[in-house]
């Protein structure tokens, strides 16, 4: 895969929105003509901002709100122009669709409440964990985001405020949080360890206890479900960011603040890593990593404010350019698949191009700095 199959635009007006988290969410809005369904990016700032931006559907009608525009960063040409195909979709940023929380946002994570009937008879219903930091004056926060009704746009609507429910507080510093694709249970990491949460009732367990400060962690569903400290290894330096891979979740990545990024089998975590990737950029930030939805690439901001993209299989760096003048430290991707296993024979640059020439504008990720949202895409 060559960097000149890549293409990257940047959004105006979206400045400080989701420099924190980042979540593109398909949901119903009720609209004056109707019911409909579409793209929204639930995004939050270190300034704890927490926003929803519809994609798509710019509602010229409105006075109130903001027309976000991409305009192209990525590639250059000679006299600094940009040479790019089709734009993706612009993004409307209604301003009454907001709210400020407490503190900074620490992580945003969809998931659905569990209910006796199966997710296909109504028994899983669509809501967002959303963690807060915490500050001198409040203590970090668990919220849940209600996006089970359509969203309404039309009434004054301090509407988030009405939809959001705080589930419990800590005295603490809460870093980051996961909870499960069907499950009432959120996991938190804070900087006195890690607790389990019910997200109905705010019941708080702390199956960790730790001097150091958990900043990343993430929920396996392989197991049993009984929480045992099984197997732990120590890292030279503090984890980023963990993501397990969904075709199996016997394999993780995890960034570290030492530049490292390194792919591990819990069946063999005393061995180490099983593969490296070279090239990551990082001594004291907190940067999201990104798996593609076919789980064929990793992908990364670094302190360098590059954004670096390996293939997970052979540990090559596949691309890497500065397009952002501050660390890109979210990231999520817009397509939604199959996973695949990471034993495919199949020659990884011809896939992707394939894969992202198939869906077109359809595929790509969402990246957020403080400079705003970028979204990025393969021709």
């Amino acid at each position: 895969m060559h960097a000149t199959h890549m293409q990257v635009w940047k959004y105006s007006g979206t400045e400080k929105i989701g420099d924190s988290a980042l979540e593109r969410i398909r949901i119903d809005v009720q609209l004056h003509e109707g019911q409909t369904t579409t793209d929204v990016l639930l995004t939050g700032g270190i300034n704890g901002s927490l926003s929803i931006s519809e994609i798509g559907k710019v509602r010229q009608e409105f006075d109130y709100g903001i027309q976000c525009v991409p305009n192209g960063v990525w590639p250059t040409i000679e006299g600094n122009q940009t040479e790019c195909g089709r734009a993706p979709e612009r993004i409307w940023r209604d301003t009454r669709a907001s709210l400020q929380m407490s503190s900074n946002i620490s992580c945003i994570k969809v998931f659905r409440k569990k209910l006796p009937l199966p997710i296909e008879d109504g028994g899983g219903i669509q809501h967002a964990l959303i963690s807060t930091l915490g500050s001198e004056r409040y203590g970090g926060s668990l919220c849940v985001l209600n996006l089970s009704e359509p969203l309404d746009f039309e009434p004054a609507a301090l509407f988030i405020r009405r939809r959001i429910q705080e589930v419990a507080t800590f005295d603490c510093t809460i870093w980051t949080a996961d909870c499960g694709s069907n499950d009432n249970r959120a996991a938190i990491g804070t900087n006195l360890g890690a607790a389990l949460v019910d997200v109905e009732t705010g019941m708080t367990s702390w199956v960790l206890r730790s001097k150091s400060d958990v900043l990343a962690l993430q929920l396996v569903h392989s197991l049993s479900g009984n929480i045992n400290h099984s197997d732990t290894i120590k890292l030279p330096s503090s984890i980023s960011s963990l993501v397990s891979l969904q075709f199996d979740d016997q394999y993780f990545l995890a960034s570290s603040m030492d530049g490292s990024l390194k792919l591990y089998d819990h069946r063999l975590i005393q061995r180490g890593p099983i593969q490296s990737y070279e090239g990551h950029v990082n001594s004291h930030t907190r940067i999201q990593l990104g798996v593609d939805p076919l789980e064929r690439f990793v992908m990364s901001g670094g302190d360098d404010c590059y954004l670096r993209l390996w293939s997970i299989k052979s540990g090559e760096l596949l691309f890497q350019e500065k397009f952002s003048n501050a660390v890109l430290s979210t990231v999520c991707w817009r397509s939604e698949g199959p996973s695949v296993a990471l034993s495919s024979d199949q020659n990884e640059t011809n896939s992707v191009s394939k894969y992202f020439d198939e869906e077109s504008c359809g595929s790509g990720a969402w990246l957020s700095s403080l400079e705003g949202l970028f979204y990025m895409q393969w021709l």
